[in-house]
């Protein structure tokens, strides 16, 4: 295992993520999976992992509570734990925080993170009191670094960052979102002011671990024996200010894999860059359709469907997986829906990108109906 140095302590870069551990179905509902999650919690702690991070709300409020039964057994000097304060599950951080010690088993906590800042809770994190008390809890000792994660948009970031002495940022980081997001923006923000980085979604909630076959083929030519997440993890070993880099391993092929991936500190050179970005951008391509927001499409609409509203939703669908469309479809501006949609072809017939828009919409509707 490679590790870098975060101030005084030494850090693994693979860390262990705890939101997507093995889940069992039982009586009562969905649950975790103890006995696989502990298999693989203890194969991390042979092989290095020294980074477990949690969440109030992760597995329905389980992980906290899992992932200190897991780690009771180590000594607490081997390991270090991250946790967060999400305002929006519960606002009462006194409480939560007291709660989260009693789950974790331990008396502090090594990097504590106010939790998805965003343009909507920003404000509330400072102005309800959880910055300074966490602030008050770190000059106790009971919190020995304090950051935050951040879905936030570049204004807020920066707003945020002036607020206090952050010792950390997690952000979602990865090369899609580089190439097609802000993130490059974001991370060139606390290079600049000298932030560690600790990086979630790396393979984009698994979006990224399969690509369409002509975007893995040339990746495929050029490393066989590697794999797309493979491909994901070296390109964010280049970036020197990312300090730990989290996946949310399921199963013990995913563990062995990544581990194996970061053992040693081989990134992409910038010829292999070049070749992931032009996979990145054929597998997008693929995906996607080429909508431009024309609307030529709407007016001739027999059921009034907002064709362009929902062709945006559906390429976000196909790159951001289904979490994000089944949201997005019930908060679409739209008269008719994709499940009215009576395939006439019309809409098809006035595109100037000719897009197959009955399809996408019967794919739409098929997807609200899971």
């Amino acid at each position: 295992m490679i590790y870098k140095k975060f101030k005084e302590i030494m850090l693994s870069t693979l860390g262990m993520g705890n939101m997507r551990l093995p889940i069992i179905k039982t009586e009562t509902g969905t649950h975790i999976d103890k006995l696989k999650a502990k298999q693989i919690i203890d194969y991390a702690m042979a092989n290095g992992i020294n980074y477990y991070d949690t969440a109030y709300m992760y597995h329905n409020g389980e992980s906290e509570e899992f992932l200190g039964e897991a780690l009771a057994k180590y000594d607490r000097n081997s390991y270090f734990l991250a946790t967060k304060f999400n305002i929006n599950a519960n606002p009462d951080y006194k409480a939560v925080f007291e709660e989260q010690l009693t789950k974790l088993k331990t008396d502090h906590v090594d990097f504590y993170l106010i939790h998805a800042l965003s343009d909507s809770t920003m404000q509330r994190y400072i102005d309800e009191g959880s910055v300074s008390y966490f602030l008050g809890q770190k000059e106790k000792g009971r919190i020995k670094y304090l950051g935050f994660s951040t879905h936030a948009s570049i204004p807020t970031l920066e707003k945020f960052l002036n607020h206090t002495q952050w010792d950390f940022t997690q952000m979602q980081l990865n090369y899609f979102d580089w190439l097609y997001s802000h993130t490059k923006q974001e991370y060139e923000i606390l290079e600049k002011r000298n932030i560690p980085v600790i990086v979630m979604e790396p393979i984009r909630g698994g979006r990224l671990a399969v690509l369409s076959q002509k975007a893995e083929l040339e990746l495929n030519k050029a490393h066989p024996d590697w794999s797309m997440a493979s491909w994901a993890f070296r390109w964010i070993k280049r970036l020197s200010q990312v300090k730990v880099v989290l996946s949310g391993m399921s199963d013990m092929n995913q563990i062995i894999e990544n581990i194996s991936t970061f053992n040693d500190n081989l990134s992409l050179s910038d010829e292999e860059e070049s070749l992931l970005f032009k996979a990145c951008k054929a597998f997008k391509n693929e995906v996607t359709v080429p909508c431009t927001g024309c609307r030529y499409c709407c007016d001739d609409c027999p059921v009034k469907i907002n064709i362009p509203a929902y062709l945006s939703i559906y390429n976000k669908y196909r790159t951001d997986g289904r979490w994000y469309a089944i949201n997005a479809l019930k908060k679409a501006d739209s008269i008719g829906k994709p499940e009215d949609c009576i395939a006439c072809g019309v809409c098809t017939d006035l595109c100037p990108q000719d897009i197959d828009v009955k399809t996408v919409m019967s794919e739409l509707a098929e997807l609200q109906r899971q």
